[in-house]
């Protein structure tokens, strides 16, 4: 198998951590994708992947999937060890569920406050900007923020017991949140504590 990626972005990230999670990264080449400078929007990597991003899964017989819960459903379901994405029907559907809510909510808020709100990767890449919509995303990011630290009140992980695919959206939303200089608000203990536990995870330096 191929990944297509760029080391260090945030969605790129989700799928190495799951990969190591599963203990698999020894069974994938990963592919430098030079996102500064438009490859991702070139015809032959639209050719594989339409949505024009990263992370992108070659598979040996040829197919491609882009996506990092796609992904990280196909990693899961070929690699044995602790399930990712849940065992059962009702724990596979709490996972999904927060792990959108982790996407939409913190993940990608992020990413549209930093890609119109900012000079992000700059004026070459970043056309198009509307930056009150990403202020307001940065507002969405920071309830999310909250609304996870409520949640991990009483859960040890997001969705539940186990750690899963919507942690590692959590700690890659994070992550990226350090990046375009979006602080944790200090209250948020739970959420803290959290991260500290889930960074000391061997899957996440791997």
């Amino acid at each position: 198998m191929r990944v297509y990626d760029v080391e260090g972005f945030p969605n790129p990230a989700r799928v190495r951590i799951a990969l190591a999670e599963k203990g698999a990264v020894d069974d994938v080449q990963f592919v430098s994708v030079d996102v500064m400078n438009g490859e991702h929007r070139s015809a032959e990597y639209v050719s594989k992947n339409p949505d024009a991003s990263v992370p992108l899964l070659e598979l040996d017989d040829g197919t491609y999937l882009s996506q990092c819960t796609a992904i990280t459903e196909y990693i899961d379901g070929t690699y044995s060890g602790a399930s990712l994405c849940g065992q059962s029907p009702k724990e596979r559907a709490i996972i999904h569920m927060m792990n959108r809510r982790a996407e939409n909510g913190l993940l990608d808020a992020v990413g549209d406050y930093f890609h119109h709100a900012t000079p992000g990767l700059g004026p070459t890449l970043e056309t198009n900007q509307v930056a009150d919509w990403g202020k307001l995303r940065k507002s969405k990011a920071i309830e999310t923020m909250r609304y996870l630290d409520d949640t991990l009140k009483s859960r040890t992980y997001v969705a539940g017991d186990t750690f899963s695919m919507a942690d590692i959206t959590v700690f890659a939303g994070l992550a990226f949140a350090d990046f375009a200089k979006i602080e944790i608000p200090a209250e948020l203990t739970h959420l803290s504590a959290w991260r500290k536990k889930v960074a000391a995870r061997p899957s996440i330096n791997a």
